[in-house]
């Protein structure tokens, strides 16, 4: 496996304009505009992947999420991306993430453009070791008893509020 921190990505602008390219490990130590991509994956009971992250991640170690992704490699597209990042996290091959919206998440010196997928799977799943401390699949209910006690990564609570406001209007 090769070192996240030596992964090329492209530098973006406040519209998603490509200005440049940086390495991860740069990215993040400057605050650097980048392009990730979150896939909420549901099973046909309309269950939620859930998973922690493993301890050695460079961004949120150890907190859990409820969608699995990461970041856009340079001069990947965001769809590519989706597929990719869903197919090695769950160890799966053949999902189709349907593309939801996008949004540019901000905090601290964080950023990064954020473009939203669900998908559906109804398979077994070997997630990646290196990426997946534990899962399971939860009900939106029991997710919503885990979001008020656990510690989650921040652009996944605010991807999924989105989400959440999306599917109530």
């Amino acid at each position: 496996m090769t070192n996240p921190a030596e992964e090329l990505l492209d530098v973006v602008d406040e519209h998603d304009r490509v200005i440049g390219t940086a390495l991860r490990g740069e990215v993040y130590r400057q605050g650097l505009t980048h392009r990730c991509v979150f896939i909420l994956v549901r099973d046909p009971a309309r269950r939620i992947f859930v998973h922690r992250r493993t301890d050695t991640k460079l961004f949120a170690p150890g907190a859990y999420d409820m969608f699995v992704g990461g970041v856009v490699g340079s001069g990947e597209t965001y769809a590519e991306a989706a597929v990719r990042e869903a197919e090695e996290e769950l160890g799966v091959h053949g999902i189709t993430p349907r593309p939801l919206f996008k949004f540019l998440f901000r905090q601290d010196r964080l950023s990064w453009w954020s473009d939203m997928y669900e998908a559906e799977w109804d398979g077994p799943v070997q997630p990646q070791e290196s990426e997946v401390a534990w899962h399971a699949w939860l009900t939106p209910a029991e997710l919503a008893d885990r979001l008020a006690r656990d510690h989650f990564v921040p652009d996944g609570r605010e991807a999924y509020r989105r989400y959440l406001d999306l599917h109530a209007a």
